[in-house]
């Protein structure tokens, strides 16, 4: 897998996932969404980017580290994400339900185009 169609395929990703959020602000279901939704929907987008492309540029180098580049990636990501909570939830008062709902929107949704990626990675080195 190379970084240049990674990262476009994340970049169209991206753009579908916060779609819904969108049109659901602007079709009256404001209240679905926290206050700063968008703070917390790019820095889980960030990391998963930056997760996905140390990944893959570890796979490129040397393909025996990839597991471990993938354990160590998403452990970071995953700290990162539980720190990015315990912070935001500090500093301001949100609604629990639709703080938890909106970021598991985020984490699961990231996760899954991770996790799609990176499967597509191997598979292509099973045909090789």
């Amino acid at each position: 897998m190379k970084l240049l169609p990674t990262a476009l395929s994340f970049l169209v990703f991206i753009v579908i996932i916060s779609l819904p959020p969108l049109l659901s602000g602007y079709g009256g279901f404001a209240g679905l969404l926290i206050e700063k939704f968008w703070l917390l929907f790019f820095f889980v987008g960030g990391l998963t980017f930056f997760t996905v492309m140390a990944i893959v540029f570890v796979g490129q180098i040397n393909k025996e580290m990839y597991a471990q580049a993938f354990l160590a990636a998403t452990t970071v990501k995953i700290l990162a994400c539980l720190f990015f909570v315990l912070f935001f939830l500090k500093k301001n008062a949100v609604n629990r339900y639709v703080f938890a709902g909106d970021f598991f929107y985020v984490y699961f949704l990231n996760m899954a185009f991770e996790i799609y990626g990176l499967l597509r990675n191997l598979r292509n080195q099973k045909i090789r």
